[in-house]
């Protein structure tokens, strides 16, 4: 079966969780969580969960494994706490958990990243995708500009397809 075929059984709506990583942030200043929002439902998908937590390991795995739990939700979408500053533990606390890893969401977001925007500064990107339990995961870093770039060119364009791909073995 092609990659058209595969999109063309794609679910045209997934309920999607929003999560910002961020120590400062509130929801009248979060501008990234709120441009995901919008793609989001712009597309046509349903955003049932939006949450705001502190850039700390063990809370942002502890509200990662209660999403998995809850049938409301088919992907989770992070934006911040991706970078390499020491307070930064995103990409650690998705990565630990992923029960499948897909690089070429990072790999091709730092590519986008270094053609179109911000050139060899891309390097300091820890973007992360996978499957965890029967969620798809998109960690991204908190700038709208890098949420604008991995939503418009990569996560849209691909989020029912990833959706098929974990639920076929389900049926």
């Amino acid at each position: 079966m092609s990659t058209f075929e595969h999109k063309k059984e794609a679910p045209k709506t997934v309920n999607c969780m929003i999560i910002t990583v961020s120590d400062t942030r509130t929801t009248a200043t979060d501008k990234s969580g709120g441009l995901i929002k919008a793609l989001l439902e712009e597309t046509g998908h349903v955003v049932t969960e939006y949450q705001i937590v502190k850039d700390e390991y063990a809370g942002i795995q502890a509200l990662l494994k209660q999403a998995e739990t809850r049938a409301d939700i088919d992907a989770i979408l992070l934006n911040g706490g991706t970078g390499i500053a020491l307070r930064d533990t995103t990409y650690e606390a998705v990565k630990d958990l992923l029960h499948k890893e897909m690089p070429g969401f990072g790999e091709i977001f730092r590519y986008l990243s270094y053609a179109e925007d911000i050139g060899t500064a891309a390097i300091l990107s820890r973007a992360v995708a996978g499957v965890f339990g029967t969620k798809a995961i998109f960690s991204m870093p908190g700038s709208s500009g890098a949420v604008k770039l991995a939503m418009n060119r990569i996560i849209i364009p691909e989020l029912g397809h990833v959706i098929r791909e974990i639920r076929k073995d389900l049926n």
